[in-house]
């Protein structure tokens, strides 16, 4: 897939996922956050699985697209529970779920448990986008280029850098290696420390298809 050139704020913003993920997060701020996402053109609003409801009629009727992450922050739960949590967030209205691989299986080198991880979650996704995060700050580079592989091998249709809970972010060197392993067809999402226009921009010359963020407005106000 190319990646679009963004200049103006409009265009920035539809690179975004506008996200609460934050554990004490209340339902008055997640439909808060829905009527920035409508108001600023962002691509999608990223969520907890308990507010998806909320926010597909928050969204209803708009281009926004309802996102959920599953199995959050450590992708640590059996397949099955994944599989079965993306099913109810996508029967709930997201059109996009974002999961975490098994982080340890993949250090152990269990590499089709991995694939069969992403591809269970897949399936249960149906027509809804799948994002795989990598969690990069926890691996070596090898790991970061054979966890994308497998992602791919799986039929998730992005790559994501992290889940902001691990004490590490989106990097451009991360970003530009993941776009370089999976090729132009995949989406690469850049998450985790991406604050400002210029951080954005730098993720997207380095690939990056797809920017998650909480701090959403100010980077397009700076745009």
């Amino acid at each position: 897939m190319d990646t679009p050139s963004p200049s103006p704020a409009a265009d920035l913003a539809s690179f975004i996922d506008h996200t609460l993920l934050k554990p004490d997060a209340r339902p008055a701020e997640v439909e808060g956050l829905c009527a920035e996402a409508v108001t600023h053109g962002f691509k999608a609003v990223c969520v907890n699985p308990l507010f998806i409801p909320l926010v597909s009629r928050s969204l209803a009727g708009s281009s926004v697209v309802p996102c959920a992450v599953i199995c959050f922050p450590f992708g640590a739960d059996p397949s099955a529970i994944k599989a079965a949590e993306a099913a109810w967030v996508v029967d709930q209205g997201a059109g996009e779920v974002d999961m975490v691989i098994p982080i340890g299986l993949l250090k152990a080198g269990e590499d089709a448990l991995v694939r069969d991880d992403i591809a269970s979650v897949k399936a249960a996704c149906g027509s809804a986008l799948l994002k795989v995060i990598l969690e990069t700050s926890l691996l070596t580079r090898d790991e970061k280029v054979r966890a994308c592989l497998l992602a791919k091998e799986a039929g998730a249709d992005f790559v994501k850098t992290s889940t902001g809970f691990a004490g590490g972010g989106a990097t451009v060197e991360d970003v530009a290696l993941m776009r370089e392993t999976v090729g132009p067809e995949m989406g690469v999402k850049a998450s985790g420390g991406v604050r400002t226009t210029e951080d954005a921009r730098r993720m997207i010359s380095a690939g990056a298809t797809r920017i998650g963020a909480s701090a959403s407005i100010a980077i397009i106000g700076r745009a």
